[in-house]
């Protein structure tokens, strides 16, 4: 009743600051951190960087342009913003990342109706070039593998972890969340969940199931599970899941151990899967499936792989190119 008699121009100024309180920074962000975890099953890690890079540009629109709201958002604030981060020597491929996480953040604007033209829609990220991802030889990984010290009360278990990432290309969130429920023994298959929350089936080789039913049924009766972590395949000392952290500091010690120069992760085994995969012959198809890539375009990385080895094969055994070496 009250909003009747007060005069049109009061009721558009508190109409005017109402829509701004609605859409400033924190709350269009606080809904895109539910969006991206609701409805994108996004991880919390995945998560937390989409926000950074959000944050980035929203404390520059504050504090440079005194825009307090994204939907004030030009497509040449944005263009003044990508400046300032090159200008502070900030490396092309983290202002590639920024760029995603605020196309993703204006793409849900959008979605949510809050602003009707994207301002990121011209915007042109650097161009980054390919690059190839470092990959260990069969003799490398057996090195690694051979490297575990079994009389450790963790060597079983350490060994399960490397012939398992190495076997099934698993991400190492992957390799972490592997559940004993998730082991089909009879058809030779690991149930995964992957990105997104996405399930994919992936073959397992006897010889891997083997190092895991080791583990399981001998080092692992002796930990004392806690409850909520019975079903998980790899646990810690304490009876609790690996951390990721644990996985890369399991590697780290191996690679130190044998002196290997090269930086290994566990994603470099999931590099070698799939690159050993390509140069023997697989169809890449297959190792999209396996690999759980979205799209075809992810996998074919490991095409220019196997055109190097190609190449490097040719230099070095065909007649034409070892004479011209030799000149």
């Amino acid at each position: 009743m009250i909003q009747r008699i007060i005069k049109s121009g009061v009721v558009i100024i508190v109409i005017h600051i109402s829509y701004f309180y609605h859409m400033n920074w924190s709350s269009t962000i606080s809904g895109f951190e539910s969006y991206l975890m609701l409805e994108r099953s996004m991880s919390g890690h995945s998560i937390e960087a989409y926000k950074a890079d959000v944050c980035k540009l929203q404390k520059f629109s504050i504090t440079e342009l005194q825009k307090t709201s994204p939907v004030e958002i030009s497509h040449d604030d944005l263009s003044s913003f990508l400046c300032l981060l090159n200008e502070i020597g900030l490396g092309q491929r983290s202002q590639a990342r920024i760029i995603s996480g605020i196309r993703a953040f204006y793409s849900y604007l959008i979605l949510e109706d809050i602003v009707k033209n994207d301002p990121v829609e011209l915007i042109e990220g650097p161009k980054l070039p390919k690059t190839i991802p470092d990959v260990l030889s069969e003799a490398e990984i057996n090195q690694l593998i051979e490297a575990i010290d079994l009389s450790h009360p963790q060597g079983h278990r350490n060994k399960a972890i490397l012939e398992t990432l190495y076997a099934c290309g698993l991400r190492v969130t992957e390799l972490v969340n592997l559940s004993l429920s998730n082991i089909y023994r009879d058809l030779g298959y690991l149930r995964v969940i992957g990105k997104n929350n996405k399930e994919r089936i992936i073959p397992i080789a006897p010889h891997t199931l083997r190092q895991i039913d080791n583990y399981v049924d001998y080092d692992r009766k002796n930990v004392d599970i806690k409850p909520g972590y019975e079903n998980f395949i790899f646990l810690n000392r304490r009876g609790k899941k690996l951390t990721r952290v644990m996985i890369f500091t399991i590697i780290k010690n191996l690679v130190k151990e044998i002196g290997l120069q090269k930086k290994v992760s566990p994603h470099t085994f999931r590099h070698s899967f799939a690159t050993h995969l390509v140069e023997g012959g697989a169809d890449l198809r297959a190792v999209q499936e396996m690999l759980g890539h979205e799209s075809i375009l992810t996998t074919e990385i490991y095409t220019h792989l196997d055109t190097k080895f190609l190449k490097d094969t040719l230099y070095t055994y065909h007649p034409m190119c070892k004479t011209a070496n030799r000149n």
